[in-house]
């Protein structure tokens, strides 16, 4: 299954862990792992705190200290700072599913993370279903 995700701004981090959550409805999965995967070398994936929106700010803010947009680099494009902090964020990440819900702690969300934006991304959502007794 692929998301389709639109982005607003150059720096941003979207919640779709609803998304996530309604392709496991759909394909009626109740036990096993999804697996959220982003094709993109300057947007990334993670999962951190959904409950405080500074948090995500926090973050942000925090990453450009380290990684401005306008530094030192190199690259001809001028997007270092989003392919560095794409990197760090990574790239995927695999959720284990129980009784038809992600297994995500109280506060916990996850998020696309946009760095290069606005841009119209994609996020890959592989279903790993348990087959009997395991995986």
């Amino acid at each position: 299954m692929i998301l389709e995700v639109r982005t607003t701004q150059e720096q941003q981090f979207l919640e779709i862990t609803g998304d996530i959550q309604r392709v496991l409805g759909a394909e009626g999965v109740q036990e096993g792992f999804v697996l959220v995967y982003v094709p993109h070398t300057t947007a990334g994936i993670t999962i951190n705190e959904n409950g405080d929106p500074d948090v995500v700010r926090d973050i942000l803010h925090s990453l450009n200290a380290v990684f401005p947009v306008k530094g030192d680099y190199h690259h001809f494009e001028g997007n270092s700072h989003a392919h560095i902090k794409a990197s760090l964020m990574g790239s995927s990440c695999t959720i284990p599913i129980q009784d038809g819900r992600m297994q995500l702690g109280t506060w916990q969300g996850v998020y696309f993370c946009e760095f290069d934006g606005p841009r119209q991304r994609k996020v890959y959502v592989k279903l790993i279903k348990e087959q009997g007794g395991g995986l």
